[in-house]
């Protein structure tokens, strides 16, 4: 396992990240963020575990900076939160530790808006997407664009993003699923259910990144 805590030099500021990749990993999982979130999030953290145990590297990293998150309208510039991480991919593409893996997206709430939108602006350089409790409404007008198998993971108690979900997914016209963990909040902070989480993404980027 390479571990490295890495600055990535992102519009004239660094991006503070943690890069995780398994010997010989065929694959690499981007984690984007929701709102007030940061590569220290302990439910990702969760479940970039479970994926690195399958075999593919993780990625956390803050798209904002310290300092940018103090403004709150910064964590829903969506447009500005896709342009990080397509800048963040790019870099990665061009690292000799990372050239060369497939690369998949996991976005959390507003995460998986900017993970929708990149995936979508870096056509052939993204194999897979995952959102959980996405505010995948946030992307709705690239939606058909989307051409990379994609899975929304909601909690069923979640019934406002859940709902959202459901309108989203029927305008995916990829390889596509909709995983809803019964009787989970949006936080997925039940007994077992962040563990459903994480078993469900890490199956699927272990088939679609490979």
């Amino acid at each position: 396992m390479t571990e490295t805590q890495l600055q990535i030099p992102v519009d004239d500021v660094e991006l503070e990240g943690n890069l995780d990749v398994p010997a010989e990993a065929s694959g690499l999982v981007v984690f984007a963020h929701g709102s007030g979130s940061s590569r220290k999030s302990p439910r990702n953290n969760f479940v970039a575990e479970v994926i690195r145990k399958r075999g593919l590297g993780t990625l956390l990293f803050d798209l904002l900076t310290e300092e940018e998150d103090r403004v709150r309208e910064n964590r829903f510039d969506i447009p500005l939160l896709t342009d990080r991480l397509v800048a963040v991919t790019r870099w990665l593409q061009d690292r000799d530790a990372t050239r060369g893996l497939n690369i998949g997206y996991f976005g959390s709430s507003t995460g998986a808006a900017s993970a929708l939108r990149a995936a979508v602006r870096l056509q052939g350089d993204v194999s897979a997407v995952v959102s959980r409790g996405g505010r995948v409404d946030l992307a709705e007008e690239v939606l058909s664009d989307v051409h990379v198998p994609t899975l929304f993971i909601v909690g069923g108690a979640d019934t406002q993003v859940l709902e959202r979900n459901r309108e989203a997914y029927e305008r995916l016209s990829s390889e596509k699923e909709l995983h809803v963990v019964e009787g989970a909040g949006h936080l997925f902070e039940g007994e077992g259910e962040l563990e459903e989480v994480a078993d469900v993404a890490a199956d699927w980027f272990a088939e679609t990144l490979r």
